[in-house]
C-alpha cells in the first residue's frame, strides 16, 4: 500500500469510524454495535446486522464465483443476503458467505468460514463452521474467568488486569 493510500485510509477512518462507514455505504445496522474494520462486499445494502453485536475484522460476502461461468452466460450474477441477529460476536478473520443467516446470541469463532445458516444460541467454529456448544455451555465453562471489567475506563481495566493472579486468565 503506498503512502497516499495509507493517508487516505487514515483520514476516512477519522471521518467515518467503522460503524458509521458501514451505514454510509448501505449496511442495515441496529443499535449499540461495536465494529472493527470489516470488508462489506460490493453490495453492502444486502447485509443486515442486528443490535448489540460485535464484529471484528471479519469479511461478509454477498456474491461470488460468477466469473467462472460467464463463458456460458455473460450476464450471470448470483447474490445472497446476509442477516446477522442480535447479540452476535464474530471473531477476527471470520468469513460469512452469501445467503447466510446468523441467529441471535451466536458466537462465531475467529477464523471460521460460515457457509450455512446458524441457529440462535450456539457457538460455531472451523472451516466450514460447525456448532461446538451452546451459549449456555460456553458461559458455564468460562464464567470462572469473569473479571467484571466491562464498563471500566482503560486505566481502571489495566490496573485490575495487571493485579490479577495467573489463574484468573484463560489458559489453554
Amino acid at each position: 500500500m503506498n503512502i497516499i493510500t495509507r493517508i487516505a485510509e487514515k483520514l476516512r477512518m477519522l471521518i467515518y469510524p467503522p460503524q458509521r462507514w458501514a451505514k454510509h455505504i448501505g449496511v442495515n445496522i441496529g443499535e449499540d454495535n461495536l465494529m472493527g474494520k470489516s470488508h462489506w462486499s460490493s453490495e453492502p445494502y444486502l447485509i443486515t446486522i442486528g443490535s448489540h453485536c460485535q464484529l471484528t475484522t471479519c469479511k461478509i460476502f454477498t456474491h461470488g464465483g460468477g466469473q467462472v461461468v460467464r463463458h456460458i452466460d455473460p450476464t450471470f450474477d448470483a447474490f445472497g443476503k446476509v442477516v446477522i441477529g442480535d447479540y452476535v460476536y464474530i471473531g477476527a478473520e471470520a468469513l460469512i458467505m452469501p445467503g447466510v443467516t446468523i441467529g441471535d446470541h451466536v458466537l462465531v469463532a475467529a477464523g471460521s468460514v460460515v457457509t450455512k445458516s446458524v441457529p440462535s444460541g450456539i457457538v460455531v467454529a472451523g472451516n466450514p463452521a460447525r456448532p461446538i456448544c451452546t451459549i449456555e455451555e460456553f458461559y458455564a465453562r468460562n464464567k470462572k474467568y469473569n473479571v467484571k471489567t466491562k464498563g471500566l475506563s482503560a486505566r481502571e481495566k489495566k490496573k485490575v488486569l495487571l493485579g490479577l493472579p495467573y489463574g484468573m486468565f484463560i489458559s489453554k
